[in-house]
């Protein structure tokens, strides 16, 4: 079915030019079409007509790194003994509940992931998993369920060696066979818990299909603490001696704890570093200064939310102060993730992702004052409708393509088993 955006307020996500419009989408066609005749459109049959009087128009969003892995998470209780740093946190929540993960709480942690990314304007997801006893066909899980709500997406699964050579080989060989039939990335967690022979075969992975990698770096300072006391190197050295950091596509999330040869090594990198505000400040890992690295910068959410506003709007205000951010350079920061994908050849970001905004400000918004209005007035609240690859998947602010109500009530049984398990871990 093709759909007709008539009366919208367009603004273009790269210029920001504002401009009265009607818009026309059709499946199949990655592009919009800008049409005047919208009597004679909107009479034939196929064409769904929303009429966007009074509200924007724009490319919707991308989350550049998600764990939808923890979305079962929320408001889950506190370990049995409270974690004093940030290992322990890792140890005692989160690698406690990924290894509880079966194949029916991956499915609906995926499920529940896309709609929330849905709703509030986010039409593909860059994921990093982690299931450690469930790995084999976790990420065909992952994509079936993102498929299903109808975002488009990025995954990985994280090979770690924390678990053992034989989980360590079982995500090896997971990533082979997912990246045979799909668009990928090799997943890592960290240096920390990759020894050089799995990073060599992941290395090896990655050259193959092409691809890049996925890890976490310098996330706080034990990662780097203890690759030095291991390895001799940094953890960006490390990387680099690996020939990790050659390919555009890989993806370096956190990189708070950086001295200036890694800056260095980075600042010649054709890799992207992802910003995640809010859980560096939850973690209390530390804060992000993306001054060395300039425009190669994305945001994601590290699996705390999936709504990319709140992310960019976190990044600006735990910045200031600390980080060379400015209301434009993080509306930059989300769209980057954007000109990732489409600098990589990555289906799924077509011109035809358009998110509806209604937003009813009290004052005027134009190309001039639309970065003040990005940080100080909108949020996902305003997400309208969402059309991601020409098909309308949110309308009036409710998910089109699935039953929500049903899976949140499936998620709800799915996350009270997942809790229960991990009291006897």
């Amino acid at each position: 079915m093709s759909i007709l955006l008539k009366n919208a307020t367009y603004i273009d996500w790269k210029t920001l030019a504002f401009s009265q419009v009607n818009i026309l989408t059709e499946p199949g066609n990655d592009n919009l079409q800008f049409i005047e005749n919208v009597e004679d459109t909107q009479k034939k049959p196929g064409v769904e007509v929303l009429d966007c009087k009074d509200k924007l128009v724009t490319k919707s969003f991308g989350v550049g790194h998600h764990h939808a892995y923890s979305a079962l998470s929320r408001g889950m209780g506190s370990p049995s003994k409270k974690p004093e740093n940030f290992y322990e946190i890792l140890k005692n929540i989160w690698w406690t509940l990924d290894k509880c993960l079966d194949s029916e709480m991956i499915e609906y942690s995926a499920l529940v992931t896309a709609i929330a990314c849905a709703k509030a304007g986010s039409t593909f997801i860059i994921d990093h998993h982690s299931s450690p006893s469930s790995v084999k066909g976790s990420l065909e899980i992952i994509a079936k369920a993102f498929d299903r709500v109808g975002v488009s997406h990025l995954l990985c699964y994280e090979i770690s060696d924390r678990d053992g050579n034989d989980i360590a080989r079982e995500g090896l060989e997971e990533t082979e066979s997912y990246l045979e039939n799909h668009q990928g990335l090799v997943g890592l967690h960290a240096s920390f818990t990759v020894g050089n022979d799995t990073l060599t075969r992941a290395s090896d992975i990655m050259v193959h299909f092409d691809s890049g990698i996925h890890i976490h770096v310098a996330e706080d300072l034990y990662d780097q603490d203890f690759t030095m006391r291991k390895y001799g190197k940094r953890v960006v050295e490390r990387l680099n001696d690996y020939g990790l950091l050659k390919s555009p596509k890989s993806i370096l999330a956190h990189c708070l704890h950086l001295d200036e040869n890694e800056k260095d090594i980075l600042r010649n990198s054709p890799c992207r570093v992802v910003q995640n505000p809010e859980s560096n400040m939850n973690n209390n890992v530390g804060r992000f200064n993306g001054e060395f690295l300039g425009s190669n910068i994305m945001l994601g959410t590290d699996g705390m939310h999936s709504d990319m506003l709140r992310s960019a709007q976190s990044a600006f205000f735990t910045g200031q102060g600390y980080d060379s951010i400015s209301c434009q350079s993080a509306y930059q920061r989300l769209r980057n993730v954007n000109h990732y994908l489409y600098g990589n050849n990555f289906k799924g970001n077509a011109e035809n992702n358009l998110i509806v905004l209604d937003y009813d400000s009290p004052t005027e918004i134009n190309q001039e004052n639309f970065y003040r209005h990005f940080i100080y007035g909108l949020n996902s609240s305003h997400v309208n409708d969402v059309i991601t690859n020409g098909k309308l998947i949110v309308k009036n602010r409710q998910v089109q393509t699935v039953d929500e109500q049903e899976i949140y009530k499936e998620s709800k049984r799915y996350a009270t088993q997942l809790w229960q398990k991990m009291q006897n871990v």
